[in-house]
């Protein structure tokens, strides 16, 4: 799924593409994925694009002329970005969105796989819809603070993916944080000690930067495989950067969590129950 850095930076390259144009479409392409009928979209059409830009994993639309009416892009896990150029307006099998721009390329948001979870909203001004619900972002002064004096007892690995904990962050740049902080995906909030907390502060605000400054080099929308410069998320099996030992994983019914024993876990392999129920 696009975090942080993958949706920041294309939202600089969207407001560069759409910023100052003026609206002339917003054509639903996917019926379930839009998932407000008030205000209709179709009180946007002719307004100008103030800004395009983010808040937790979604884009956000602003617009000049509309009386703080905007629209959030949520991609999930297979929703990617296409810059039409030139415009098209076809009906592409896997879409979902397309805003048309005066004299701009179009923007077409799609989706891959079968899953069908990307969604927009148009929100009225003063409505936060599902904006209200996200927690401080990764890497901010508020999130550091969460860090630094949180007593929660879930795991840190579970806090940094939960949005309305942490918003921005998935599995990608989780994984890497907590190799870089030296820190077990098992580990709780409640049980890092001051060191440990700052560690991982810098860790988080070091792996995001990394990764907005690989984004950045990007052109055009968002490719299918975002999050190539991870340096331990699924890459198990692989040498581990820093120490060189092989990197181990963790795996759930949809995912999975990337480690090394060496650097994270004092060379201890965590407990990984489905390889445990193929070995039954």
């Amino acid at each position: 799924m696009p975090e942080a850095p993958e949706m920041q930076a294309l939202a600089e390259r969207l407001d560069a593409v759409g910023a100052g144009a003026r609206l002339t479409g917003l054509q639903a392409l996917s019926f379930s994925a839009q998932k407000t009928v008030t205000p209709d979209p179709a009180t946007l059409v002719g307004r100008t694009v103030a800004a395009v830009g983010r808040r937790g994993k979604y884009l956000v639309w602003s617009f000049a002329d509309a009386d703080g009416c905007r629209v959030l892009v949520h991609l999930s896990q297979a929703g990617r970005v296409d810059v039409e150029d030139p415009p098209r307006t076809n009906r592409p099998r896997n879409g979902v969105l397309r805003l048309a721009l005066e004299e701009r390329p179009s923007v077409l948001v799609k989706e891959f796989g079968t899953e069908r979870k990307a969604a927009w909203w148009v929100l009225a001004g003063g409505d936060d819809g599902p904006l209200e619900r996200l927690g401080p972002e990764a890497g901010s002064d508020e999130f550091a603070e969460l860090v630094r004096t949180g007593d929660d007892r879930r795991r840190v690995h579970t806090i940094l993916r939960d949005q309305p904990s942490v918003a921005g962050m998935g599995r990608g740049y989780t994984d890497d944080a907590l190799h870089r902080a030296g820190l077990s995906p098992y580990a709780s909030l409640a049980s890092l000690d001051a060191a440990e907390r700052e560690r991982l502060v810098a860790a988080v605000e070091e792996v995001l930067a990394d990764g907005l400054a690989a984004e950045r080099r990007r052109r055009g929308g968002l490719p299918a495989k975002p999050g190539d410069h991870w340096v331990v998320h699924g890459r198990s099996g692989q040498p581990c950067p820093v120490c060189g030992d092989t990197l181990a994983r963790v795996s759930y019914e949809s995912y999975e969590v990337t480690y090394c024993p060496r650097c994270q876990t004092a060379g201890r392999i965590l407990a990984d129950r489905r390889l445990s129920r193929l070995l039954k």
